[in-house]
C-alpha cells in the first residue's frame, strides 16, 4: 500500500472512528490539532487528511477495533512501515499471526507472513518477535534468508527479547 492509498483509507474512515469513539466533530477536531471546517471537509469526503493529521489520528486511536480491521495491522506500526518504506523496525513481539496473516514460508527458527488486508509482508521468529516487515516480497525472501544465514534465537531473559545464537 502506497502511502496515498493509506491516507484515503484513513480519511474515509475518519468519521466512523470519531463516532465509535463517542466524539463530537467539536472534540475530535480539537485532539487531531485540525479545524472543525477541515474535518468537516474531510468527513464528507471534499477533501482528503494531510500525512500529519493521519499519523496523528492512528496514534492516537490505535486501539480503535474499527481502524484495526480496516488496516490489518496496529496503526502505528503500518505507519511507521509506510513512512520507513525499509522495514528497519526495532523487533517487537507480536501475536503471531493468529488473524489477517498467512504463512508464506519457513526457514528454521523464521516465518515469513503475508497480511490478508494490506498485503505487506513481515518475518517473525519462533518467539513471535517482529523482524522484519515490508511491501516488497523479493526484499523480504531475501531477508529471511539472511536471518536464516546468520544463526538460531535465543530469549535474553533479562530483556525478553529474542538474540541471535551462532
Amino acid at each position: 500500500m502506497e502511502k496515498e492509498e493509506f491516507i484515503n483509507l484513513i480519511s474515509e474512515k475518519m468519521k466512523l472512528v470519531r463516532t465509535e469513539q463517542g466524539f463530537s466533530q467539536d472534540k475530535m477536531s480539537e485532539i487531531l490539532g485540525i479545524s472543525k471546517k477541515t474535518l468537516v471537509q474531510i468527513e464528507k469526503r471534499r477533501t482528503e487528511a494531510n500525512w500529519t493529521t493521519v499519523v496523528a489520528f492512528c496514534a492516537l486511536f490505535n486501539h480503535s477495533e474499527l481502524l484495526i480491521s480496516s488496516i490489518g495491522d496496529n496503526p502505528v506500526d503500518f505507519v511507521q512501515l509506510i513512512a520507513s518504506k525499509n522495514g528497519g523496525t526495532p523487533k517487537e513481539k507480536t501475536m503471531g499471526g493468529k488473524i489477517w496473516w498467512k504463512e508464506i514460508e519457513y526457514r528454521e527458527d523464521f516465518r515469513l507472513q503475508q497480511n490478508l488486508i494490506s498485503n505487506h509482508y513481515r518475518i517473525l521468529d519462533q518467539y513471535d518477535y517482529r523482524w522484519h516487515s515490508s511491501f516488497n516480497k523479493e526484499e523480504s525472501l531475501s531477508r529471511l534468508n539472511e536471518l536464516q544465514e546468520a544463526g538460531t534465537i535465543e530469549i535474553d531473559r533479562g530483556t525478553g527479547m529474542g538474540i541471535y545464537e551462532e
